[in-house]
């Protein structure tokens, strides 16, 4: 059951990382016996900032299909992710002919299969070998396949490779959450991963059989959501200050200049409880502006 949660948690995570980047497909039904793909990408005709997700951004550079496992990917499960690769393959040929035009090598996806480990033997049996230009841990097959298998716990441990680090297992996921963690809080895509995150939290929470890796990743976690949340309810009671007190100042004052309006905006809920105290003995908004000084809030 447990698998279905982590599933879905990696398709709504590399949606939510792509989506600015191309058209995301999560999943695509391919032709044939019904088979998903589950993240099937196409990229902008000209992707900007695709370096923000480091190594995941350079999967994204080309067409892409995207296989994410939770436990290791088997050889069966190798070799239906390669059956999937070809009927979309065989789909736009079939496309390209009706239509009286090729189509290019580079338009066809290229697989990626996302797996926390891969053995040896796994990796021999599919003749999957690294390059030297690409990062440890990317094993290629042969060319005309397209594919690479990724074992996630051999990528090294950099910003680069920490956005297909967090769909890991055990000690791999967990020093990936605590580097998300540690992101400066206007990253583009920290927000978003951390809430998906929560929500993997919050499902795996109602399920009484859980792996160990998931029972610890539940509790890493838990203060990591509580902290979150807390945030979540400052922030609100600091907007609806704002918002209460704006309202009582444009009543009192009439429309006040926006760069006042602003630096009343960043202020603490305390500080605009204080001000909505101080306001009723300002006769002018002079003094609220020399109020604001004497907070230390000078431009």
């Amino acid at each position: 059951m447990t698998r279905f949660i982590h599933d879905q948690f990696a398709k709504d995570y590399l949606e939510e990382l792509l989506k600015s980047y191309g058209e995301v497909q999560a999943p695509s039904r391919v032709a044939g016996e019904v088979r998903e793909i589950d993240v099937l990408f196409s990229p902008f005709t000209e992707p900007s900032n695709l370096e923000t997700l480091g190594l995941l951004g350079r999967f994204a550079q080309l067409p892409a299909m995207f296989e994410p496992f939770r436990n290791p990917a088997s050889k069966e499960e190798i070799c239906d992710c390669l059956l999937k690769l070809l009927e979309v393959r065989g789909a736009l040929q079939r496309e390209a002919k009706r239509n009286k035009t090729t189509i290019a090598e580079s338009a066809i996806p290229k697989l990626w299969i996302l797996t926390p480990t891969a053995s040896a033997e796994i990796l021999s049996g599919f003749n999957a070998n690294q390059k030297a230009d690409w990062l440890t841990g990317v094993h290629f097959l042969g060319e005309y396949l397209r594919t690479a298998i990724v074992a996630i716990h051999q990528l090294p441990r950099t910003r680069e490779t920490l956005w297909l680090r967090i769909l890991g297992r055990g000690t791999v996921q967990q020093t990936a959450i605590n580097e998300l963690e540690a992101l400066p809080s206007n990253h583009p895509f920290q927000r978003a991963a951390l809430e998906l995150l929560y929500n993997l939290q919050q499902n795996l929470r109602v399920n009484q059989n859980l792996e160990s890796d998931d029972r610890e990743l539940v509790m890493r976690l838990a203060p990591l959501y509580q902290q979150d949340r807390e945030l979540a309810r400052q922030e609100g009671e600091q907007r609806e200050a704002f918002r209460f007190l704006n309202r009582q100042l444009n009543h009192r004052f009439g429309e006040i200049d926006a760069s006042i309006v602003e630096r009343i905006r960043v202020l603490s809920t305390e500080q605009l409880e204080a001000l909505g105290e101080a306001f009723l003995d300002f006769s002018s908004i002079a003094e609220m502006v020399a109020w604001l000084d004497q907070q230390g809030d000078r431009p």
